[in-house]
């Protein structure tokens, strides 16, 4: 005799679902050195946009002090060659900073986005070429061609910006392309077409907001390397012209008396290494919050 047995079917439960915002700030908020980060970049933010109440003297004013004064009340950082108070040079130098990072990040991300898109969604010979190109450009390494630009074109803050961009344009080409091949191909951009809408909405309205999170990322990341190019620019004397004020021109100035007076050489190469590593881990915390892997998920 057989006896049937009631089986009652086992369902997981589903996780629960909450807001993006609030899961954003969770996971982007949960590691001490990405708040850490956000601290540093955002007195880096207060001390450029308000440099010139927090200088104590004009950057560019020489004799006033005494040249190569050691660290005092009077000059905390003490003074360069020419009598320049170390201090206020490193707080404008903040501002020459995040100048140059924040437009060249601006301008290839714009070039590269817009080349890398257009050569995934058209593909065959829009992709070719534009493809090709990226290549030739990423060959090189990024502060190699930068150098090379800045050779060419010289220095001042305006070529170092073009030069840097140029140097960068193959990064976010080829990640855009990427991204716009595989997005290309779901259903809604199928709707899209279905529906007569035109190639310039699909790739602004639906590809690109799409692809834009692992794009935020890099730009984060991109903005510490291009600090650091910039200085590595400076340094070699091809980057932002004297008398302005530049951590890697600084490095340069101080290096030759690191034994008499370290701190011109230390406080900008500490300021560079600090922006730098805060860029890189807010970059990685926000690669973290935007894992699609996550959303909808505390």
């Amino acid at each position: 005799m057989v006896i049937a047995r009631n089986i009652t079917p086992e369902f997981e439960e589903a996780p629960p679902r909450v807001s993006e915002w609030r899961r954003f700030r969770r996971v982007f908020l949960s590691r001490g050195v990405v708040i850490f980060g956000l601290v540093i970049l955002l007195a880096l933010v207060f001390t450029a946009v308000f440099a010139g109440w927090l200088a104590p003297y004009d950057p560019y004013k020489t004799g006033t002090g005494r040249a190569l004064e050691q660290p005092s009340m009077t000059h905390l950082l003490g003074t360069d060659t020419l009598g320049r108070d170390t201090l206020s040079r490193l707080i404008y130098g903040s501002r020459t900073a995040l100048m140059v990072g924040f437009i060249s990040v601006a301008v290839a991300s714009i070039c590269g986005v817009s080349l890398g898109l257009s050569a995934g969604y058209f593909g065959g010979i829009a992709n070719i070429i534009i493809m090709r190109g990226m290549d030739a450009l990423i060959s090189f390494p990024m502060i190699l061609l930068a150098l090379v630009v800045a050779a060419v074109l010289g220095g001042g803050i305006q070529n170092v910006i073009i030069a840097l961009s140029i140097a960068t344009i193959p990064g976010y080409g080829r990640v855009t392309c990427g991204l716009t091949l595989s997005l290309r191909e779901n259903d809604y951009v199928l709707a899209q077409h279905a529906i007569g809408a035109s190639n310039l909405r699909t790739m602004l309205r639906h590809i690109l907001p799409n692809a834009f999170p692992p794009l935020i990322v890099l730009m984060t990341m991109q903005l510490g390397n291009l600090i650091l190019a910039e200085a590595g620019l400076s340094f070699l004397g091809i980057g932002i012209e004297p008398p302005g004020a530049a951590w890697g021109a600084m490095v340069n100035d101080g290096y030759k008396y690191l034994a008499r007076n370290p701190v011109l050489s230390f406080a900008p190469g500490l300021a560079i290494m600090l922006v730098v590593f805060a860029f890189n881990m807010v970059g990685d915390g926000l690669r973290d919050a935007l894992d699609p892997r996550l959303r909808g998920l505390l």
